[in-house]
């Protein structure tokens, strides 16, 4: 793979995480393919957590997670941010609070993108989904 190829990919994902970021879901479906290969472990607790694989419905995740929890709660860094060729890979820490709980959730992340002809084809997210699911469930 190309230098070009690796600079492309990083171009695209720094646009997505901006976006992401600002709320876009206008400017995250401009950069999702039609069809997405989209992996987050499905999890009946958490609402936003479920399957998808069209670019809206992916572009769409940012903004239900934004409504099922407390917005100045949550946090995302990032630590490492490889990439080669077409892959992304994107490791770092998340936190936040159910709106509905109010419990906190948090740990560590792990993104794969994949960027073909300049749109996210693959979407695959690991996450601390015990945490996340805790926080979901009333008691």
């Amino acid at each position: 793979m190309s230098t070009d190829t690796a600079t492309a990919t990083r171009a695209v994902v720094q646009d997505f995480l901006q976006a992401r970021l600002a709320g876009d879901t206008d400017r995250m479906v401009e950069l999702f393919a039609d069809d997405v290969d989209w992996l987050l472990a499905e999890n009946p607790a958490v609402p936003w957590i479920r399957p998808r694989s069209t670019g809206a419905e992916c572009a769409a995740q940012s903004g239900e997670l934004a409504a099922h929890t407390v917005p100045e709660d949550s946090r995302a860094s990032l630590d490492t941010f490889l990439v080669d060729g077409t892959d992304a890979v994107l490791f770092g820490h998340l936190s936040g609070t159910v709106r509905a709980t109010g419990k906190s959730f948090e740990g560590p992340f792990a993104l794969r993108l994949t960027v073909e002809n300049g749109r996210i084809t693959r979407h695959h997210l690991y996450e601390n989904s015990l945490s996340i699911a805790q926080a979901c469930t009333a008691s």
